[in-house]
């Protein structure tokens, strides 16, 4: 197949503009506007509880919003720092700091535009279902117990990162409590809760941001000193906010004794892999669901590329990694956004905030960031998904289970790499059970193979002959199956032996194996093999692999009738 470099990668923005018109661009300009507003809080949060800070998910924003919007496959994703990174991130940087956390995104982000090129953004589509809910809800769960800290106050330093031992970390120090900042946490997760009750228009993040700020800047001001409402940590307490885009640097590497940067690379190349497959997975998944709303198509070639890209650029700004994020793609559609216009604007939006407005974002209180995360850790748990899984007690719920429970206990590295594991395994279960053999005496009715009617003549099988018939894909599975059927015939009583193919839509290495040994096997106890249907590219494999050549060329049949009467012939001369 020819490869067409346009195909694979064709940013959907140069596709707009050969039809963009004033009033859409209005639109975009106010999809846009409104989405940066409503990223800006997500962004800040998602840096501080990745262990960077809320100038770096500010970066990852604009940055990467901007060059996904750009390059991307689909009109209207928009693309930043996500939760689903959060984990995976904070492990990074405990382990081998930010200059690893740099390293391991530039190789996510280069193993995103192998995918993209090498034209596996379709293949990504088919991780099932129960393994994306599995390892999200494992990440909710993972996102809301790193928000104890802050939304309670408690002012801890080095807590844990395995979940048992975090949560026996906090027990131990539920004395800590500070009231004043899980009064502002209680209250920014009240104003989360009710406020698309009272409007869709404002979303409950940014509300609750802007009114607990406000409350905590006037109490501050004006309130006694003994009401100790100066113990409530705000982001301005605990990080510094430049002014302006950081300019883009190479990160200091400090190699422990004896490591080589080899080593360290290598060290990283699953958390790489981990970060390239939830931005793949989620960005897809992103786009997939923008398709159905506003009724396009988007390139998934192009989607992966544009977000390799951007993984590569960001690090180098000190940003973190970034994907397609659902629920911001959703406000761009349901406020007009149409075109990837939209996102450039969001991105020039969360530009001015970083410019001109670090000094109020320094105010933010750090328990009503951490109402807001609690808030994204509930939309992404997917709960009402797992209790109608459960519901139905079948493979996929222990599918489920188990990635959920790796995502929770392990890490997401473990869960990723063990889900893909489940998703192959669950195909090859499914396409087995979807493979059937039959084996057929006497004779063959062929009204049995179709819906409709035909009343043809029943087909004599000739004593002497047994007829084999492949339903499905003949692959390793299948093959060994057959090879247990074949072996426990007699081969005085039947001498000849049909193998019907017409439905067999593919063969792999095993299959044509098996059958390569079955023919020689069959030819030294005196069995003719009859092969029957065979499909023209499924032939074409055989003669490939050189079971032809095994063969007698009259003994390749094109269908069931031609192949009786060969095995009449047969008879007759035995």
């Amino acid at each position: 197949m020819q490869y067409n470099i346009k195909e694979v990668f064709a940013p959907k923005l140069f596709q707009t503009f050969r039809k963009y018109n004033k009033s859409q661009f209005g639109q975009d300009t106010l999809a846009g506007i409104i989405v940066g507003i409503v990223a800006i809080p997500l962004a800040i949060a998602f840096g501080i509880s990745s262990g960077v800070g809320p100038t770096e998910g500010l970066v990852t924003a604009i940055i990467a919003g901007f060059l996904i919007s750009f390059f991307g496959g689909s009109k209207v994703q928009i693309g930043g720092p996500t939760g689903a990174f959060i984990v995976i991130i904070y492990g990074i940087i405990q382990q081998f700091g930010l200059a690893g956390l740099t390293i391991a995104t530039v190789m996510a982000g280069i193993l995103l535009i192998i995918m993209g090129f090498s034209r596996l953004g379709s293949v990504i589509k088919f991780v099932p279902y129960p393994v994306i809910v599995g390892f999200t809800a494992g990440i909710a769960v993972t996102i809301f117990s790193t928000q104890m800290n802050d939304f309670f106050g408690l002012g801890l330093s080095d807590v844990p990162a395995n979940f048992v031992d975090k949560w026996v970390f906090y027990f131990q120090h539920a004395g800590n409590i500070n009231w004043w900042a899980f009064g502002v946490g209680m209250f920014s997760l009240l104003v989360c809760i009710f406020m698309p009750k009272l409007t869709k228009r404002i979303p409950g993040s940014l509300a609750a941001i802007v009114i607990a700020t406000l409350a905590v800047w006037l109490l501050n001001r004006f309130a006694p000193e003994s009401w100790g409402v100066a113990s409530l940590k705000t982001i301005g307490d605990l990080y510094t906010l430049p002014h302006g885009v950081p300019v883009p640097h190479l990160p200091s590497m400090e190699l422990a004794e004896g490591e080589t940067f080899l080593s360290m690379i290598r060290q990283l190349f699953p958390s790489a892999f981990t970060i390239a497959m939830l931005c793949a997975i989620e960005s897809l998944l992103s786009a997939m669901v923008a398709d159905g709303v506003i009724g396009d198509k988007h390139n998934s070639n192009t989607e992966l590329i544009a977000q390799g890209v951007a993984n590569v650029v960001v690090p180098f700004f000190g940003g973190i990694p970034a994907t397609g994020a659902i629920a911001r793609t959703m406000t761009n559609i349901n406020n007009g956004g149409r075109t990837p216009v939209a996102g450039i604007v969001h991105a020039i939006v969360l530009l001015l905030v970083l410019l001109f407005l670090g000094d109020l974002v320094g105010l933010i209180p750090m328990s009503c960031l951490a109402a807001v995360l609690i808030m994204v850790a509930y939309s992404m748990s997917g709960w009402k998904t797992i209790v109608g899984t459960f519901k139905h007690r079948n493979r996929d719920m222990w599918v489920l289970l188990i990635t959920f429970f790796l995502t929770v206990i392990f890490d997401l590295t473990v869960a990723i790499e063990v889900g893909i594991l489940l998703a192959l395994v669950l195909f090859l279960m499914r396409t087995n059970e979807q493979t059937h053999i039959r084996t057929l005496h006497k004779e063959i009715d062929p009204n049995e193979d179709t819906d409709i009617q035909l009343n043809l003549e029943h087909m004599t099988i000739p004593d002497g002959v047994e007829v084999y018939e492949i339903d499905g894909p003949y692959f390793f599975g299948i093959a060994n199956r057959f090879d247990d059927v074949m072996t426990h015939v007699s081969s005085k009583e039947y001498p000849i032996r049909i193998i019907r193919m017409r439905k067999v839509p593919f063969v792999d290495s095993t299959a044509m194996h098996n059958l390569s040994m079955l023919i020689q096997r069959s030819h030294n106890e005196g069995i003719t093999i009859i092969l029957s249907g065979v499909k023209t590219h499924v032939l074409h494999q055989l003669q490939t692999g050189g079971i032809e050549q095994q063969m007698n060329p009259d003994n390749i049949c094109p269908n069931i009738h031609v192949a009786l009467k060969r095995a009449e012939e047969l008879l007759k001369e035995k």
